[in-house]
């Protein structure tokens, strides 16, 4: 496997005003991530990109990691440091960012 962990971030714009994550918001958290992913010296070892809809626009903005299948949602760029930190350094879920089906 090439990739430790993979972060897909959605960046998914809908058409006539329904709720969604919107690219604008989706782009600004993959910058982050990378620059995070950069700050803990992780960035040969996870990969954060960009996605289309997760499917969970009612908790954009919204983003996945795997391998673990993990969704976070309400998401802002000051969460991502804290994600990284706990989550993708340490493997400890941020529960209270945590989706839960």
């Amino acid at each position: 496997m090439k990739f430790k962990k993979h972060i897909f971030i959605c960046t998914n714009e809908r058409t006539n005003g329904k709720e969604s994550c919107g690219e604008a918001c989706g782009m600004d958290l993959v910058r982050e991530f990378q620059q995070q992913l950069g700050a803990h010296g992780l960035r040969t070892s996870v990969r954060a990109q960009k996605s289309g809809c997760l499917d969970v626009c009612s908790s954009g903005p919204a983003l996945v990691v795997y391998p673990e299948g993990v969704f976070y949602g309400h998401v802002t760029n000051e969460d991502v440091a804290e994600i990284v930190a706990s989550h993708i350094a340490n493997d400890k879920i941020v529960d209270r960012l945590r989706l839960k089906f």
